[in-house]
């Protein structure tokens, strides 16, 4: 079998190792976390989760116990009842962590258990006891069953058992004989599974919805897609491995030392009820997904981010993309660096934009305010400061413009009078050019009123503009002083 840390990780399957190294932590705390991969046939799927196998940490049991009982907390019905005296006189053993499979093929009888017909026929000592099925004895370790889609789809009733099993953490199983009393188990065990939802009978949502959401993640998988990840595949295809190989995942810590503020749960919260949800058992699962995320990565409690990077495994199963897709953008909404309660209850967003314009308004102000203060203190234009008007005279209406005479030659002493109005006067006389009044004077209590700009006919000087390099020095305009 190819060793687990050989196995060649990509793009496609790197989901499906992280979830598995999120299944083994959560084992190895005593705590089951189901695991469902789908994708297309012959992706790996089977290969990665069954070399785990060789790499699971032992387990300490009582000895010769084949339900695995743990010596502090038996439950088994030989050894249930027995005082930790009793306990220590039988011994504990280390054993290899169970690893057990489900076929789709497999009957009710040995997957639950039936009657020890060994025991029954024995001549010496004729008892009649229970033989514990596949479940009974996978406790404390993990379950693979292969082709789950099929497996609803033919045997129900085995379906009917892993509801049973995965409904609830511990899982419970109950073990029914024709003249035997019932024996009821708690079993603490995983439950890994695969499919092919592209083949017949189809997705296992479809199927067994029920069962489809009491895994805990889902996982896509997909194909390598650049050619150095096949070439390392096919690179490592014949290499045998050796024992150092098969060395097992260590514990990395305690799950029950991760903390989960009431500000987090109020995200979990919200995404439950803010996004339609239907199964609380999907914020349950964010969760636990979330705290081993926390403890794979060495912190003590949970972040957003460890809740991002389980969502889409979470909802797999459980909500559409469409959903999916809002809840992350509601995550990376949050202001992480801050502080998560004020993403959680936000600032009211009218108020804050407000406060925002406004103070972009007088940075504005400010700049213009400068910009002309400097403009003026360059070019010293506060001496060409024009006094307000009283009353300007203001245009009331529009006449068409018409073609006007040519001016009449001005007598000497005239052009000696404009002297300095000559700016101004030029600018009035560009004006009436234009608009002429209908009303040369308006009445005491009437209000001018102002003409449209748009529909005023701006017509150029009849005179050519000097250029620059024929004007006279004392024309010019310069920021030096003289």
């Amino acid at each position: 079998m190819k060793s687990y840390y050989k196995l060649i990780r990509h793009d496609g399957n790197r989901e499906l190792f992280r979830a598995v190294d999120m299944s083994v932590t959560a084992l190895t705390n005593g705590y089951p976390f189901h695991i469902h991969a789908q994708g297309l046939r012959g992706t790996g799927k089977t290969s990665i989760m069954r070399a785990v196998k060789e790499i699971l940490p032992s387990i300490v049991r009582i000895k010769n116990c084949i339900y695995n009982c743990h010596p502090a907390a038996p439950h088994c019905p030989e050894h249930r009842n027995l005082s930790p005296e009793a306990i220590a006189a039988i011994g504990t053993e280390t054993v290899p962590c169970p690893f057990l499979e489900i076929s789709h093929s497999a009957k009710i009888g040995t997957v639950v258990g039936s009657i020890d017909l060994a025991r029954l026929t024995d001549k010496s000592n004729s008892i009649a006891a229970l033989l514990p099925g596949t479940i009974p004895k996978a406790h404390r370790g993990i379950i693979f069953v292969d082709e789950i889609n099929r497996l609803a789809d033919t045997s129900p009733e085995i379906a009917d058992v892993l509801l049973d099993l995965m409904g609830t953490k511990p899982g419970r199983i109950q073990i029914e004989e024709t003249g035997l009393p019932t024996v009821e188990l708690p079993v603490s065990v995983a439950v890994w599974a695969a499919s092919n939802p592209d083949e017949d009978p189809g997705p296992l949502v479809q199927i067994r919805k029920q069962l489809s959401d009491r895994f805990d993640l889902g996982v896509n998988m997909g194909r390598p897609s650049d050619y150095q990840a096949v070439m390392a595949i096919l690179e490592h295809k014949n290499q045998n491995t050796s024992v150092e190989e098969h060395k097992p995942i260590k514990v990395v810590g305690n799950l029950s030392d991760i903390t989960c503020d009431s500000t987090i749960r109020n995200v979990f919260a919200s995404i439950y009820v803010d996004f339609g949800l239907e199964s609380l058992r999907a914020v349950e699962s964010m969760e636990t997904a979330a705290s081993l995320s926390a403890l794979i990565a060495g912190r003590k409690a949970i972040t957003i981010d460890d809740i991002i990077g389980t969502v889409p495994l979470v909802l797999n199963n459980r909500a559409d993309n469409g959903t999916i897709t809002s809840i992350l953008k509601y995550l990376d909404g949050l202001n992480i660096s801050n502080n998560v309660k004020n993403a959680v209850q936000p600032i009211p967003v009218q108020d804050s934009f407000k406060e925002e314009l406004s103070k972009t308004d007088r940075q504005d102000n400010n700049w213009w305010a400068k910009l002309w203060g400097s403009i003026k203190g360059k070019f010293k234009l506060s001496r060409f400061a024009a006094k307000p008007l009283i009353n300007p005279p203001l245009p009331n209406k529009i006449n068409e413009v018409r073609p006007s005479a040519p001016p009449k030659p001005k007598k000497s002493s005239e052009m000696s009078q404009q002297g300095d109005n000559s700016s101004s006067s030029t600018t009035s006389n560009n004006s009436n050019m234009s608009t002429r009044q209908t009303k040369s004077h308006s009445s005491p209590g009437e209000q001018e009123k102002i003409a449209n700009p748009t529909q005023v006919v701006i017509q150029a000087p009849p005179n050519q503009a000097t250029p620059l390099s024929k004007l006279s020095i004392e024309h010019f305009v310069t920021s030096e002083d003289k």
